[in-house]
């Protein structure tokens, strides 16, 4: 297996097998997470095309000092925020197929997991993706501050918001007691 260095040589000297091998070694987590942070498979299947020519066409910048993965993600995630910008700017088609042909969940599982993903809809684009991109696909805090040009503690407080956010909307939902939140810190002894 080439290393991303090599690789991206490859690729800049035009090989399609390269430009191929690193489309699948990516394309899969870009997907996921252009799905995650879009809400629609279409969307996702769009954007994924157009982060994928992106990164080619901004391959030879590519630092190869640094790790490719979170530069990769940081392209896909700046993509998700331009459709995000644009899809409120045009009046957005409802996907009634996908509601009315889902059958009733068999248990509560399937509806926890349905309003989660509610949740995460409703959440700030850069909420949703540090969300994703941490508790999704196990990106560690440093790779997800690359991929975002953000600091690390920036996207510790996004995933502290994005979460306290989430179970508002749960407890919001019915999906989550007042009980079951663990008190914000321990109370004076008395």
């Amino acid at each position: 297996m080439q290393d991303d260095a090599t690789l991206v040589r490859h690729c800049l000297r035009g090989e399609a097998p390269a430009i191929r091998l690193l489309v699948e070694r990516y394309q899969a987590e870009v997907y996921g997470l252009c799905f995650r942070i879009l809400s629609h498979r279409h969307d996702a299947e769009d954007v994924t095309q157009e982060v994928f020519l992106r990164v080619f066409r901004s391959l030879a910048r590519w630092d190869e000092s640094r790790p490719l993965k979170p530069w990769v993600m940081g392209i896909a995630v700046n993509r998700c925020r331009t459709h995000l910008a644009q899809r409120t700017r045009r009046p957005e088609l409802v996907d009634y197929l996908q509601d009315t042909l889902a059958g009733p969940a068999d248990d509560d599982s399937a509806e926890l997991l349905h309003e989660i993903q509610a949740a995460l809809a409703e959440l700030r684009p850069e909420y949703r993706a540090v969300f994703v991109l941490f508790h999704e696909q196990g990106q560690p805090y440093e790779d997800i501050a690359q991929a975002l040009g953000r600091p690390v503690g920036t996207v510790k407080t996004w995933l502290h918001r994005a979460r306290l956010e989430l179970l508002e909307f749960l407890r919001r939902r019915g999906m989550v007691a007042e009980e079951d939140e663990a008190p914000a810190c321990p109370s004076p002894p008395t």
